[in-house]
């Protein structure tokens, strides 16, 4: 019997056994499929590369606002080439090191739960004292318009593998994934059309915020709010979808469907019914969101197989800290405990940080909302990317930072230092009393947090 068996070799898993393996040798990793992460294969790094070159490529087109004309012609037919490229390299990167691993750790193969302590892999049985679950997710699609469409239906993991760029593409979907993605096309020169079953894009919950993205992507980007396609069908050279806007059946030729609404976890896998046969509804498992462990059982669920934050460094200290408290302290803690950070690497970027609006006011906690506009801050305008807008929610009783939101160019770095704020648990007068050179864009929160001063 093994001390552990960690189940999925993605971020959380590699993280979880790099910690296990200080504590044990009796250990075996079980991986169906490659033994390389999500974000480097399919989702955070070839996406930045694309987003990258699009950006690139759409400043060099919009350099009026810094009093320059430049002629440019732009050849793309390598940006696919580049980022498989690129992406290869860093999926090398991680299965160097999984090659350095013990041999008789590691086991290729699709495991199935017999009962708590046994898994079934290859047709063999193999049991452990504690589980550690890092399956992750796979793209939603729907399987019947997959039949219908064939490989003119790509998923969000599917894009990176096209040879060329499309000359047209319809998103479905208008998410984090689906932005970025449908945002790098269209500045790549790709005819995109995204599709929203509802009035929101990306991942803000302030109304002003959303309206004003909404507002300000719709400005670059085709966006169809509140409306899907009502028929598919497939040509010679692509698909021919029909959709209902402002009462007006309209008809449109893609070479591509891109389905971009989001992933489902991939525990369904694993017969967690063979534990227990309530596990068969994976929406109510009884995992607690602190410690992620599966009811009273050794069993823990870690990474994007089961969460509202599927994001990378999450997941890798979730499989650290699980493991540590298997093999070290021999019991659950919380896991949940950084700074909860989300970036949607869009143009202007998005993020939330800490509490968003929407859970602040859920919880009924009293909060102040300072308030930057970045279209007049002056750094912004300097760079010719003053666009969008930051909140930032101060508790009326303590003067804590609580959360943000954020809706603007270098919102990634902006994002951190609000992040950092939050875990050092500091006051609206204590980050009133730190340095801000000028002219930055950071003094921009410097303005924000004077406004929610003003309101105090």
């Amino acid at each position: 019997m093994y001390d552990i068996i960690i189940i999925g070799a993605g971020t959380a898993g590699i993280s979880a056994y790099k910690e296990a393996v200080k504590h044990t040798q009796n250990i075996l990793i079980i991986n169906d499929g490659p033994w390389d992460t999500t974000c480097a294969r399919v989702g955070c790094m070839p996406s930045k590369i694309l987003i990258s070159s699009a950006n690139r490529m759409h400043e060099m087109r919009q350099l009026d606002g810094l009093g320059l004309t430049v002629q440019t012609q732009i050849d793309t037919s390598q940006v696919m080439p580049h980022v498989q490229q690129l992406r290869n390299r860093f999926t090398r990167a991680t299965l160097k090191d999984v090659d350095s691993w013990n041999v008789e750790h590691k086991l290729s193969g699709r495991a199935e739960f017999i009962d708590a302590n046994t898994v079934q892999v290859n047709n063999q049985t193999y049991q452990a004292k504690n589980f550690i679950l890092a399956v992750g997710t796979t793209p939603n699609i729907d399987e019947k318009l997959k039949e219908k469409l064939g490989d003119r239906l790509i998923s969000t993991d599917e894009i990176f593998e096209l040879e060329k760029l499309p000359e047209s593409l319809a998103v479905i979907g208008s998410g984090v994934i689906a932005v970025e993605l449908a945002q790098a096309m269209h500045r790549l020169g790709v005819t995109t059309h995204i599709f929203a079953r509802s009035r929101k894009i990306g991942n803000l919950s302030s109304p002003a915020l959303q309206q004003l993205a909404q507002d300000e992507l719709s400005k670059e980007l085709n966006i169809h709010f509140e409306v899907l396609p009502n028929e598919y069908s497939k040509t010679e050279n692509g698909i021919a979808l029909s959709y209902e806007q402002d009462g007006q059946e309209h008809h449109l030729n893609v070479d591509y469907v891109l389905s971009a609404t989001g992933r489902k976890t991939l525990l369904n896998t694993l017969h967690l019914e063979q534990i227990d046969s309530s596990f068969n509804n994976l929406k109510n498992l009884p995992i607690d969101p602190k410690t992620k462990q599966l009811s009273d059982y050794p069993i823990f669920i870690v990474g994007d197989a089961y969460t509202h934050t599927p994001i990378q460094h999450e997941a890798a200290y979730e499989g650290k800290y699980a493991a540590k408290n298997i093999l070290e302290i021999g019991k659950a803690t919380d896991l949940k405990t950084l700074a909860p950070l989300g970036i949607v690497f869009s143009s202007p970027e998005m993020a939330t940080v800490g509490q968003s609006y929407k859970m602040l006011l859920e919880k009924k906690i009293e909060f102040v909302t300072g308030y930057i506009d970045y279209a007049k801050q002056g750094r912004a305008i300097v760079n010719s990317k003053n666009q969008g807008a930051v909140e930032v929610y101060v508790d009326i009783k303590t003067r804590r930072i609580l959360g943000s939101e954020l809706f603007c160019h270098e919102a990634e770095h902006l994002a951190h230092l609000l992040a950092w704020a939050l875990d050092e648990c500091l006051t609206i007068d204590d980050l009133l009393d730190k340095p801000y050179y000028h002219p930055t864009i950071e003094e921009g929160l410097r303005t924000a947090l004077k406004h929610a001063r003003r309101q105090l």
